[in-house]
């Protein structure tokens, strides 16, 4: 038990660390802020940039956070934040799997999370060595309640500066099953 749970809070933790690493400083092959922040705002997210800096912070730092077992709870609550966004904001209009483009393995990963909450980051942790170790279904509960909260506050209480995308054109959203787009007729053609 000890060996297994190190080895998934490590890999989940340290994968959400260098995920978050690609958002904030283009590391690993990564966009950086200002290409992510682009690329948010071509999606609808808004403003893209403090989207992008706010995305990669909870992955770096939460995913830090799982890995080390340090602040476990508050570690699952930034990512399952992170899980909840991408899962409104890109993956749930194409259904569940992820073959599809789904929200399937965002919810694996918050599952995962929940569950280290959950049993707690085990004997080698920072938080056992600091005695900081919060665990049980409580924790798990207020860490997934504070990620599902977190997203809606920001985007309540810090609404995009006025102006900030004033020149832009209105995001295309991602319809499922749209219908395809026919050719014009002869007689469009003329008109």
């Amino acid at each position: 038990m000890r060996l297994g749970l190190t080895a998934l809070r490590v890999v989940v933790g340290g994968a959400f660390a260098a995920h978050g690493a690609q958002k904030l400083f283009g590391w690993f092959g990564g966009p950086g802020p200002d290409a992510l922040g682009q690329g948010f705002e071509q999606m609808g997210i808004r403003p893209g940039k403090r989207n992008a800096v706010i995305a990669g912070a909870s992955e770096l730092g939460g995913g830090a956070m799982i890995a080390t077992g340090f602040l476990t709870p508050l570690g699952a609550a930034a990512i399952v934040a992170v899980m909840d966004q991408a899962v409104r904001t890109v993956h749930w209009s194409k259904g569940f799997f992820n073959s599809d483009g789904g929200y399937e393995y965002n919810v694996v990963l918050a599952a995962s999370v929940l569950a280290i909450a959950d049993i707690g980051p085990g004997p080698v942790s920072l938080d056992r060595a600091l005695g900081t170790e919060k665990s049980g279904p409580f924790w798990a509960l207020a860490a997934l309640a504070a990620g599902l909260a977190g997203p809606r506050l920001l985007e309540r209480f810090a609404p995009e500066a006025a102006g900030e995308h004033e020149a832009q054109p209105e995001p295309q959203r991602f319809v499922r099953d749209r219908e395809p787009v026919s050719a014009p007729t002869p007689a469009q053609r003329t008109a």
